[in-house]
């Protein structure tokens, strides 16, 4: 099973790496979803009474073998890096890869476990309320980072842009009595 084609890191930049093994991951997990069913005989009569394993199982730690663990040390590194710069990756790509890496090998877990409790609940120990002072400076700092980096809060006068339009546009329209 050869992955060059699909994740020549040295051709590509970061972000299109990161995309590149998504999809990999994708295609993969989305194929487990199709092969087993069709081999459900198979595994129930002779993958998992003779040998005691599962096909799924199998597969998935093919892939873990000869795909994620070439890659893993490539990729976590990018994957940290993109975290650090708002929407370099898009976070639906960086949750496929975290979810799909915990599924993998949860230990992987262990390598970035601030990226992983982005997308996995519990990864972190829990909150403690003594330390809730540096989490309120924490959120603060990576407020202004945003805001440094361009994004703003917009105007706050009002929950919605353009609700006081529709407000007065709908009442106009709830007190004609047209086609009933």
């Amino acid at each position: 099973m050869t992955t060059t084609p699909v994740l020549s890191r040295f051709a590509s930049p970061p972000d299109l790496y990161i995309e590149r093994f998504n999809i990999a991951l994708g295609q993969y997990m989305g194929a487990l979803q199709s092969i087993v069913p069709l081999f459900i005989y198979m595994n129930k009569f002779y993958i998992e009474t003779k040998l005691n394993r599962d096909l799924k199982d199998d597969l998935i730690k093919l892939f873990t073998e000869h795909v994620a663990e070439k890659h893993i040390y490539s990729l976590m590194p990018l994957l940290l890096e993109a975290q650090s710069t708002p929407f370099q990756v898009t976070p639906s790509t960086m949750a496929n890869i975290v979810k799909g890496l915990y599924t993998l090998r949860p230990e992987w877990v262990q390598m970035a476990p601030t990226l992983f409790s982005k997308f996995i609940p519990n990864i972190l120990p829990p909150a403690v309320e003594s330390e809730l002072s540096e989490y309120a400076a924490q959120d603060q700092k990576f407020q202004r980072e945003l805001i440094q980096n361009g994004f703003t809060r917009g105007d706050q006068s009002r929950k919605r842009a353009g609700d006081e339009l529709a407000y007065n546009s709908s009442s106009a329209c709830a007190s004609s009595r047209g086609y009933r």
